[in-house]
């Protein structure tokens, strides 16, 4: 049998009392292409403004569905306010623990190979999906990712950011739609 593994659907709020039928659609879809809809691994999550103090009610959840508070879709993690803040956790806990390794690792390997891991781990790792996660960011995430590229050109794994124009390209790369500035 073969599952239906990674199918996203966005319903309004204004539209939240067509979930089941929206569901059975997508069970029937599965179905109908040799699928099975795994109830017990779907999620729902429901996004809220949580700078508007009014209470929402909120539909009661789905059959068999669990409800989430975040979710992780195609490898970025959101909450249910929209924050990637626990992406950004992970994504820098993660840098942090192979910047790490590469500092221990340095007896015997070239400075150019440590440079080559770093950005071939790290400088990739946070900049995947940028665009789709980096609009929702604070400038708080912007100054840890910051700090995190500070901390590597002091270790000299990131000996391409050494020069003003690189460190103008490193910065554009991680933010696509804002200007910002490694110091």
């Amino acid at each position: 049998m073969k599952y239906a593994d990674d199918t996203y659907f966005v319903i309004p709020a204004c539209n939240v009392d067509s979930r089941d039928i929206e569901l059975a659609n997508v069970d029937t879809w599965s179905q109908a292409n040799n699928l099975k809809l795994n109830r017990t691994k779907s999620a729902e999550i429901v996004f809220r403004d949580h700078r508007i103090r009014t209470c929402i009610r909120l539909a009661p959840p789905l059959d068999g569905v669990m409800r989430v508070t975040s979710l992780t879709v195609l490898g970025v993690t959101f909450t249910d306010s929209l924050s990637v803040n626990a992406h950004v956790d992970d994504v820098l806990s993660s840098c942090a623990r192979s910047t790490y390794a590469s500092v221990l690792s340095t007896h015997g390997m070239a400075a150019t190979a440590l440079q080559q891991v770093f950005h071939s781990v790290d400088i990739l790792r946070l900049t995947y999906a940028t665009p789709a996660w980096w609009g929702f960011t604070t400038s708080a995430d912007r100054q840890r990712i910051d700090a995190v590229l500070r901390r590597a050109l002091r270790a000299d794994l990131c000996h391409s950011l050494r020069s003003q124009s690189h460190r103008r390209l490193a910065t554009s790369a991680l933010q696509p739609t804002t200007n910002c500035s490694i110091k």
